[in-house]
């Protein structure tokens, strides 16, 4: 008889990492039960992104959760009267951090895992090649964690929850060399801060910038479409 696979949670954005983290999963002998969130992002191309991925994948299950971060603005990429900067970042946290956005996200998958019974949690945060995002670094994911351990039931219990970050200390051209060999489509997913309707790349903010020099270092080609 054979022997169920554990369940995994995987945060699911629609873009180049968190796509590189299912694959992961799934290489790590999970069934991966992916989930976005939608949380009033400029664009709702990176939620297509992560439906496709998720399909391609081979995902149990893929949930959208709702959550109205516009609403309070703040960030670039929640707020349409603040621009999204398209000449590189000079220092400090941009303007496109989203406050609280990974806190919130992991915390709604640490509820989704406990119902499933699922002990593990993927994201693909990165403190390598990424743009100063405090909810980015190891410190913050190993906070998370001892969190999550005191707060849910099962913690309590003893089933602890593990949060995965495999992708922390890699550089871009390394998280594209990872994925390329578990078989990820990068042509699916949708990195860019402000995306057309129709997943179209800017070539110019922070995340197509570091994007493309991904692809570039790796030695691979970039499948990204641009406008």
């Amino acid at each position: 008889m054979n022997t169920p696979r554990p369940r995994a949670v995987v945060l699911l954005s629609g873009g180049l990492d968190s796509a590189t983290c299912l694959a992961i999963a799934n290489a790590e002998n999970f069934d991966a039960y992916a989930l976005s969130v939608e949380y009033g992002q400029r664009h709702a191309a990176e939620l297509a992104a992560a439906q496709r991925v998720a399909k391609a994948l081979g995902a149990v299950a893929h949930r959208v959760a709702h959550v109205d971060l516009g609403q309070f603005g703040g960030s670039a990429l929640t707020d349409p009267a603040l621009a999204v900067p398209t000449d590189g970042v000079d220092g400090g946290i941009p303007i496109t951090y989203v406050p609280a956005r990974n806190t919130i996200m992991l915390s709604i998958a640490m509820a989704w895992a406990e119902v499933l019974g699922a002990r593990d949690i993927y994201v693909g945060v990165n403190a390598v090649d990424y743009s100063g995002y405090p909810d980015c670094r190891p410190a913050f994911i190993e906070a998370f964690e001892r969190m999550a351990n005191l707060a849910t039931k099962a913690g309590v219990e003893g089933q602890q929850l593990h949060i995965h970050a495999p992708l922390i200390n890699l550089s871009k051209a390394d998280i594209v060399r990872r994925g390329t060999a578990l078989g990820v489509d990068y042509g699916l997913t949708v990195s860019c801060y402000q995306a057309d309707d129709d997943g179209h790349a800017c070539g110019l903010c922070d995340a197509c910038r570091l994007r493309r020099a991904g692809f570039e270092a790796a030695g691979l080609p970039d499948p990204t479409p641009y406008r």
